[in-house]
């Protein structure tokens, strides 16, 4: 990959090397470029998924712009994500500044599609020319802006970015947000010789997703990733003609570079429970629905169901086969019959409409089917087929029901 070096006062990152740590030299030139607003605007909301809302590390809420060889490179952090992207300039002066991202983000947002003249002197003092308008903003020293994360050790996975994608898709609904849970806040991946899995699981429903179609480049091995940073990059991908994809995986942090924008992230450091240790082995009772016409009564029948609990029941009989849910508390009910062909003993089983709803939402199959042992244990819901090189499986735990 060609070297595309950012500046000499901040560490840039090529993707056959090792990060490399200039020195600060060059920090308090004067920094003086001319830019598109329409660019900046663009790549300031690329940024915004990275800088913090509110942060007590009061340089978390700008960014760094570094000036140099006709690029403006941004970048901005939350200390978890980091994303880099970089515009064509005008460079009449080189150097770096951090600048407050909302009041950049709020001014280019209200200008029209005009050239920026943005100046910052040796005190960081920042002014901003747009037509006949002078605008005058603090910075900051680039010094005190995080630097980029070390990612050493690194190993390369490629995939395409439809892979990745489907892998994220199919996995990120069901990662916990309890932050009691670290482990179950990111996505197991396991990368082997031969396939890729993706593994999130919530206690309460269990996604797996196996693919068959990417490129071994000798690394193997399981690494937890962060819920925000496979949403992040799930943006991203399915924009080009399914492209090429690089990960690079390291000790502590992961590294994409897709969309013109680069992205790192800390791994998450903690043991992943035994998933397939969970998945039955032994559920011997079958259901087979109409994955549409089982999620649409799903949905209707859950309008009635407690607001908290969101708890339904499915009926199955070899006879008939419905969906009901009552509410007390509002005084509601509801029932609806669902074609399933079902041919072991009678069974009802309580759902948490919302999880079930996301699992069939996440299968592309016609039918669907439910693999089943007793109403309190997990339940296995499977497509009839599987798509070409890949391998879905969900689990769901049951609520219990008063039946």
């Amino acid at each position: 990959m060609v070297e595309r070096p950012i500046v000499t006062n901040i560490l840039y990152y090529d993707f056959s090397t090792k990060f490399i740590n200039n020195s600060s030299k060059g920090a308090h030139n004067q920094v003086k470029i001319t830019v598109d607003q329409n660019k900046l605007q663009k790549a300031l909301q690329h940024l915004s998924k990275a800088t913090p809302t509110r942060s007590t590390i009061p340089i978390l809420n700008s960014i760094l712009m570094v000036a140099n060889n006709k690029t403006l490179t941004m970048r901005a952090t939350d200390l978890e994500i980091t994303i880099i992207t970089e515009i064509s300039a005008s460079i009449d002066a080189e150097g770096a500044v951090a600048l407050p991202h909302k009041t950049l983000a709020e001014i280019t947002g209200a200008l029209p599609d005009v050239e920026l003249k943005i100046n910052a002197d040796e005190n960081n003092r920042v002014k901003i020319r747009a037509g006949k308008g002078d605008y005058d903003i603090p910075g900051v020293s680039a010094e005190e802006f995080p630097q980029l994360p070390d990612v050493d050790n690194k190993k390369e996975v490629v995939l395409k970015d439809k892979t990745l994608g489907e892998l994220i898709t199919k996995t990120s609904f069901a990662l916990s947000t309890d932050e009691l849970k670290p482990a179950l806040m990111g996505a197991l991946f396991e990368f082997g010789e031969n396939s890729i899995t993706a593994v999130a699981t919530d206690g309460h429903r269990l996604s797996v997703c196996k693919r068959l179609d990417y490129e071994f480049k000798g690394y193997s091995g399981n690494i937890i990733v962060p819920r925000k940073f496979l949403q992040l990059l799930n943006q991203y991908l399915g924009v080009g003609e399914n492209e090429e994809v690089v990960l690079w995986v390291g000790d502590s942090h992961i590294t994409v570079s897709v969309s013109g924008i680069t992205i790192f992230s800390r791994i998450i450091d903690e043991r992943y429970p035994d998933y397939q240790g969970v998945l039955p082995s032994d559920n011997d009772k079958i259901a087979s629905f109409d994955r549409i016409k089982l999620l649409s009564v799903v949905k209707r029948v859950a309008i009635f169901s407690n607001r908290a609990t969101k708890q339904i029941a499915l009926h199955l009989s070899g006879d008939e086969s419905f969906i009901t849910t009552e509410d007390p508390e509002s005084s509601s009910s509801a029932r609806e019959e669902i074609a399933a062909d079902y041919g072991g003993e009678n069974m009802v089983l309580g759902y948490n409409a919302t999880y079930l709803g996301n699992i069939l939402n996440h299968i592309d199959s016609e039918r669907v089917v439910l693999k089943l042992k007793s109403p309190i244990s997990a339940g296995l819901i499977l497509p009839d087929e599987q798509r070409e090189n890949e391998e879905i499986t969900m689990l769901l735990m049951p609520m219990r029901t008063s039946s």
